[in-house]
Parts: C-alpha cells; sequence; structure tokens
C-alpha cells in the first residue's frame, strides 16, 4: 500500500495536501508496470515535502548543478531493476524516495496555465513517483512515454491533460 507521508513548509493555503498527495501518489504508481506496490501489504512511503523556492533551488544546484528552482526535484531511493523485486522481499516497509514541490514556482506556473494549485500539485506529484519509479524526459521518445502515462493518470483523477494549451 502507498504512503504519502506530506511535509508542509508554509503551503497552509485551506487545501488538503495530505489527501491529495495520497491519490496523486497512489493513482501514479498503480498505472505502471509497479502497481503490485500500490496493492502489496508492506508500507511503500513516498515523502512529499512542499517547500519553497529558495530551498529547492539549494536542491537542484546541489544535486543537479543547476543554480534556479525548479517546479518539482526527485529523489529515488531504488533503480527500476530493483523495484519489480521489491513486493517479494517481504521488507518490513519501502521508502521509495522522496519528492519536493516549490511553493512559488508551482503558483506561478498554476496561474500561468489558469489551474487551480491543487491541480497543477497533483500533477507534479504524478511527475515526481513517475521519477522514482524510473521514468524520464531526457530523449523525445522516453518524454512522449512519459508524458503519456502522465496524461491518462491525470484523465483518470478528472484533470485535463496537463499538456494541454
Amino acid at each position: 500500500m502507498i504512503e504519502a507521508a506530506i511535509i508542509d513548509e508554509g503551503w497552509d493555503d485551506g487545501n488538503d495536501w495530505p489527501t491529495l498527495g495520497q491519490t496523486a501518489a497512489a493513482w501514479a504508481v498503480s498505472r505502471t508496470p509497479y502497481a503490485g506496490l500500490a496493492r502489496c501489504d508492506t508500507p511503500v512511503e513516498i515523502a512529499i515535502r512542499l517547500t519553497g523556492d529558495d530551498e529547492v533551488q539549494l536542491l537542484n544546484h546541489q544535486y543537479r548543478e543547476k543554480n534556479k528552482p525548479t517546479n518539482v526535484l526527485s529523489f529515488p531511493m531504488y533503480a527500476p531493476d530493483e523495484l519489480l523485486t521489491l513486493e517479494e522481499e517481504r521488507l518490513p516497509e519501502i521508502m521509495l524516495g522522496d519528492i519536493v514541490l516549490a511553493r512559488q514556482t508551482c503558483l506561478r506556473e498554476a496561474a500561468e496555465k489558469g489551474l487551480p494549485v491543487a491541480t497543477h500539485a497533483t500533477h507534479l506529484i504524478v511527475h515526481g513517483v513517475l521519477h522514482l519509479l524510473g521514468y524520464d524526459h531526457i530523449d523525445d521518445e522516453d518524454a512522449n512515454e512519459m508524458e503519456a502515462l502522465e496524461r491518462r493518470i491525470m484523465a483518470d483523477l478528472g484533470h485535463d491533460d496537463p499538456y494541454g494549451d
């Protein structure tokens, strides 16, 4: 079972972040070849940190050598080939990884897209979870696969195409 742990650093804006994070993370995992992790009895934890642009810029610089904020960062704990065997290993819990969202960037992007912050943040969480599962968008083929999966997950959650105009 997926357990999203929300660490809220100043995003107290009336949204139910624990439910939003839990729902987005569980749906994202369940729509991939790793769906067994969403159904297994072992707790599968994803930490989702809601923080500001300054912290995300620091992390982005430290881990990606990009000295600027970004909307979401993901820090996976397992390589994709390790994920397929996790539910068979009978671990007491599985820490899938960490996702970090930047508040000011998220707010700005949501406004630019004309979306509620919760909708845009849902997409960023889905995007971040897919990165934890080994998906990437470095080349066009991988980007197309990842974006198609994000579109399906967001539609399943009742949201419009996050990449549509």
